[in-house]
């Protein structure tokens, strides 16, 4: 079956030439696909015949909802959804002021292996399609009925793993027949896959490239994070800057603030260190708790904090959002995994 949701304008329109469709069936299909119908029958100004076609030969498998839980603290909603082939896969949506944003997964499950993680503990199952990432943003748009204006590729997966579905991702939901989210309205996240941080910056788009740093030195990065290991924190703060020569966009390094791991002065200097001459910031993210990890939330951020600022360098604390729901990423994959003995 063809996947049609991941095709892109120019596929969709040779895909349907080659079915001797008119052309302007091209944006008819285009548009109905982008606004979230289920079926091909929901395609009402398409005759009888294409729909039946486009059954026979083509998948249309949108996700339904497992689990819907909704934060009485602030309104976040967390949702699991089952994908059709079974697996399920995490998406949040965070309300601000200044509009709705969306967390979604890139894969069922990460092997990345980093030690603060629920994504990762039953490792890395399959790739999520481009189809499957933009159904998370429109399913979630529909069920909650908030029009979402911003994307944060931060959930279960690493987006730079999955670097061509993710690429795929970016022109769909940016197309203007579609969401026509901008790209200055994304951000990635990636734990430092330096090659394709590379490939990210020749391409040159203005979306936001976040950095799961969580530590400034390579004795204790490698031992949470173990992609360390093979690539190491100067060669990882090197392609950084290449990125921001070539883009001259700001890069953001997340800082998940671990009690007794990487929350000393030494460690706030060394990374102030590391970010001096090229414009950062640091999100520092306290940490959620993970059961199965024997790692704990800090007790020294405001101070941590207070230390990166006496060195200029620009910093935020990431508000919590969705305490009461196991909004951090993983959490409620992992529950429903457990509950159905998968280990």
């Amino acid at each position: 079956m063809i996947d049609i949701k991941s095709m892109d304008m120019d596929e969709l329109a040779l895909f349907l030439k080659e079915m001797d469709q008119p052309a302007f069936r091209t944006k008819q299909v285009f548009r109905w696909l982008h606004r979230g119908v289920r079926s091909f029958d929901e395609m009402t100004d398409l005759s009888k015949h294409l729909r039946e076609q486009l059954k026979e030969r083509c998948l249309l498998a949108p996700p339904t909802v497992e689990r819907k839980q909704v934060s009485a603290l602030d309104g976040t909603i967390k949702y699991l959804w089952r994908l059709h082939d079974g697996n399920c896969i995490e998406t949040v949506l965070m309300r601000y002021k200044h509009g709705n944003t969306v967390c979604i997964s890139s894969q069922v499950g990460c092997r990345m292996g980093c030690a603060f993680c629920a994504s990762t503990l039953a490792g890395k199952v399959r790739n999520l399609t481009s189809a499957e990432m933009l159904d998370q943003v429109l399913f979630t748009q529909i069920d909650s009925g908030a029009a979402i204006s911003n994307i944060v590729l931060m959930g279960i997966g690493e987006p730079l793993d999955n670097f061509d579905t993710v690429m795929r991702f970016l022109k769909l939901v940016n197309h203007p027949e579609g969401m026509n989210i901008g790209m200055r309205h994304i951000s990635l996240s990636t734990c430092g896959l330096v090659d394709r941080i590379d490939e990210l910056a020749d391409r040159q788009l203005q979306l936001t490239l976040s950095v799961s740093l969580h530590a400034p030195d390579d004795e204790t990065r490698s031992k949470i994070m173990p992609v360390n290991r093979s690539v190491g924190v100067e060669r990882l703060f090197q392609s950084c800057r290449r990125y921001f020569e070539k883009t001259g966009r700001r890069i953001s390094y997340e800082y998940a603030m671990i009690d007794g791991v990487n929350d000393s002065d030494w460690q706030a200097d060394l990374l102030a260190r590391h970010l001096k001459g090229t414009p950062g910031h640091v999100n520092l993210i306290p940490l959620n708790e993970v059961k199965e990890s024997p790692l704990r939330p800090s007790r020294r951020v405001a101070a941590f904090q207070k230390r990166l600022e006496s060195h200029g360098v620009t910093v935020t604390v990431r508000r919590k959002l969705g305490g009461d729901i196991d909004a951090s990423c993983g959490q409620l994959r992992r529950k429903q995994m457990l509950e159905q003995g998968v280990r």
